[in-house]
């Protein structure tokens, strides 16, 4: 399935449309590929939009991930281990499209990787394999004519982070950057170590929506159905990643294989968070 330039942008777009005339936040699950093998991180994946995930985050494995905690580092050192490779995640894509067209699908991850894949042919081979937006997390807007052109070209957009500590100043600049959604980072620290009090974020999500109209989503220390609910409530979608990694972490055998119940464990979470979003 090749979609044609545009086509992929649509999907983040249409999904935060069809939510907003639902009147509930979204749910963006994260994973990381081929953790801890292709044939487990393809089931939980196929398995995320059924139990409740409306967006899906792939985490492109990467020797140094330096945004990421623990959980997410391990998890990428079991990836690689596994046999990840950015070519393998975009053929993960389009496994998961024969059966989905209309999940938004986000990678997320760093430059090097994309760099050495090639830019133009990143990108080129991103949209055909039906990913939807690009987090490359140490690419700031400032160096962005690294890689805007060719996701731009090919329909494809580039989620900002945005963190407690990005000032007035530099704000509108990034946002500016920003297409799909904006991804607020709710902590000034790595993945999964704490996370943000409600006073904070009351405060830090009408400051944002001053400068975009997009949609926000607030990530980094979310772990509760309670918390995701809260985030859900007071921007436009919650982001859960290192308390499903850890889950999928504790569920592996002493080898670090998956065990049969490995898949439903994950899946049960995200229920669990999905039903929170809902209920509001």
């Amino acid at each position: 399935m090749n979609p044609t330039p545009g086509a992929a942008k649509s999907r983040i777009a249409a999904r935060f449309a069809a939510l907003k005339t639902e009147g509930r936040g979204a749910l963006v699950t994260y994973l990381q590929a081929y953790d801890p093998d292709p044939a487990t991180s393809l089931a939980i994946l196929r398995g995320l939009p059924g139990a409740g995930a409306d967006v899906v985050e792939i985490g492109v494995p990467f020797t140094d991930p330096m945004a990421d905690g623990p959980s997410i580092q391990q998890a990428a050192l079991r990836a690689l281990k596994a046999g990840a490779t950015l070519s393998r995640v975009l053929a993960m894509v389009r496994d998961f499209r024969k059966q989905d067209d209309a999940t938004p699908i986000v990678l997320m991850g760093y430059y090097n990787p994309v760099l050495s894949y090639g830019v133009e042919r990143f990108c080129t081979d991103a949209a055909a394999s039906g990913v939807d937006g690009l987090i490359i997390v140490d690419v700031p807007p400032e160096e962005a004519d690294e890689v805007e052109p060719s996701a731009q070209a090919h329909g494809l957009d580039l989620i900002r982070l945005i963190a407690p500590t990005t000032d007035e100043a530099r704000l509108p600049r990034v946002l500016a950057a920003t297409s799909g959604f904006v991804y607020y980072v709710s902590i000034a620290g790595i993945t999964g170590t704490k996370s943000a009090s409600s006073a904070s974020l009351e405060q830090a999500i009408p400051r944002i929506r001053r400068h975009t109209d997009l949609p926000v989503c607030i990530g980094f220390g979310i772990r509760t159905p309670q918390q995701a609910a809260e985030a859900a409530r007071l921007a436009d979608g919650a982001v859960v990643g290192t308390a499903l990694v850890d889950t999928l972490a504790a569920s592996l055998d002493e080898e670090g294989r998956a065990r049969p119940e490995t898949v439903r464990q994950v899946l049960d979470q995200v229920r669990g968070l999905a039903e929170a979003i809902r209920a509001g």
